[in-house]
């Protein structure tokens, strides 16, 4: 199907991109021949395109229009982003829609939709409603706290390292807010939704990797502090902005964050001293300051002058301050090898990798099968890059950082061996 046009407002003259990921939720299967609608969320009776979902349960590619790409640079009045409504279904499932789905000028947004089987849904969070951007409405400000936890604190320190938890348990709420509900959440995909709900993926590249890094050990130190559950809570995390960040319950995902976090996802920032990731506290610039914290617009506009990831945190939070990296990762089958894997390598890394392949081809079938021999060649690569397509990496055939843990990920969901 050719790309549609779908106009949402007559302030969008740019174009935006939307791909749709349908998942059942018993077995984080793909769900072929999902069918989708997608309308304005300002007009959602007016069906601008229907299109379904492949047998990796993914849609094509959907172009849709949004405002100028200046409103998402500059602090403004004109909203940065054009709002859509999806509605899928499929055979034998929920019907699920989701309201608000942001779409930024150049960027593509990924939705991931998790189904419910009709026979096994207990309860459904239909329709869901996507917040706005924090950039954009008006969320509580950050109450300040120790960037480094006492010991002697409640929630003092109960691991003896840091270690890259598989899942952790986001509040949707307040911290005291009974009636909010936890969810389960992989740590990569909880570090993607927070990027997307605070920062805008049209910013340079830099200043996403810096808030990437300052959310990642403001998330990690919570996860070693044991913070909530050393008060007494059964969660790792708020979705309160007066707490911790904003977490949006089936958020859309830009690209361009998605892979920055693939990338750098074991990453968190430490001082001299200190075995803690620090609590990287932050404020958007304009409607809060906060001397000494990052500002978000702040950090957008040194990555305009050419400041790196690095440089922009130091300026923020001093000079003392530098990127760490844990060895341990939660939930995976086997470490990365410490090398990219390509056409020519050979070993058991190889090996493995080529089993995790097979078994994952198993549930999405448009990744060929291999011989697995230990031997990276041309079928291996084409597995690769496939796998690659699918899961929005950068598509090149060698098994890198992100490709290996990726791979890893998707191989624990679809083993169910995560339990």
């Amino acid at each position: 199907m050719s790309n549609v046009s779908l106009r949402a407002s007559q302030n969008n003259i740019d174009k935006g991109y939307l791909k749709i990921n349908a998942i059942s939720s018993d077995n984080s299967f793909p769900i072929n021949q999902a069918e989708i609608e997608i309308a304005d969320s300002g007009n959602p009776d007016n069906i601008l395109l229907k299109t379904e979902t492949n047998s990796d349960g993914l849609s094509e590619r959907i172009e849709l229009e949004a405002p100028p790409i200046e409103y998402s640079l500059e602090p403004s009045d004109n909203q940065p982003y054009s709002l859509y409504n999806i509605k899928i279904s499929a055979p034998d499932y929920e019907e699920t829609i989701i309201t608000g789905v942001q779409i930024l000028s150049g960027e593509l947004g990924i939705q991931n939709i998790i189904l419910d089987p009709k026979e096994t849904s207990e309860q459904t969070y239909d329709p869901t409603v996507i917040g706005g951007h924090t950039l954009w409405e008006y969320y509580p400000p950050k109450i300040a706290e120790s960037e480094i936890k006492p010991m002697n604190e409640s929630g003092e320190i109960v691991l003896s390292r840091v270690v890259i938890p598989e899942y952790i348990v986001v509040h949707d709420g307040t911290p005291s807010d009974t009636t909010a509900t936890n969810y389960y959440v992989p740590y990569k995909e909880y570090i993607k939704n927070v990027a997307s709900s605070e920062i805008y993926a049209t910013w340079p590249e830099a200043t996403i990797y810096a808030n990437v890094l300052a959310i990642m050990s403001f998330t990690l130190n919570r996860v070693y502090t044991e913070w909530y559950r050393g008060k007494g809570y059964d969660f790792t995390i708020t979705s309160s902005t007066a707490f911790d960040h904003k977490w949006i319950y089936q958020k859309t995902i830009y690209e361009n964050i998605s892979q920055i976090v693939d990338s750098i996802f074991a990453n968190y920032l430490s001082r001299p001293g200190v075995i803690q990731p620090i609590l990287t506290q932050y404020c958007d610039g304009k409607r809060v300051t906060c001397p000494n914290w990052l500002s978000q617009w702040g950090s957008k506009h040194l990555g305009d002058q050419g400041y790196s990831a690095i440089e922009i945190l130091r300026n923020y939070y001093g000079s003392d301050i530098y990127i760490n990296e844990s060895s341990r990762i939660s939930g995976i089958p086997s470490s990365w090898p410490g090398y990219n894997l390509s056409v020519g390598a050979s070993g058991d890394k190889v090996r493995q990798m080529q089993e995790q392949l097979n078994r994952i081809a198993r549930v999405y079938s448009s990744i060929p099968t291999l011989t697995v021999d230990g031997i990276f060649g041309q079928k291996t690569k084409s597995a690769v890059e496939q796998f690659q397509q699918i899961f929005n990496l950068p598509v090149n055939g060698i098994v890198d950082y992100s490709t290996w843990y990726k791979i890893s990920q998707i191989y624990v969901g679809v083993s169910g061996i995560a339990s």
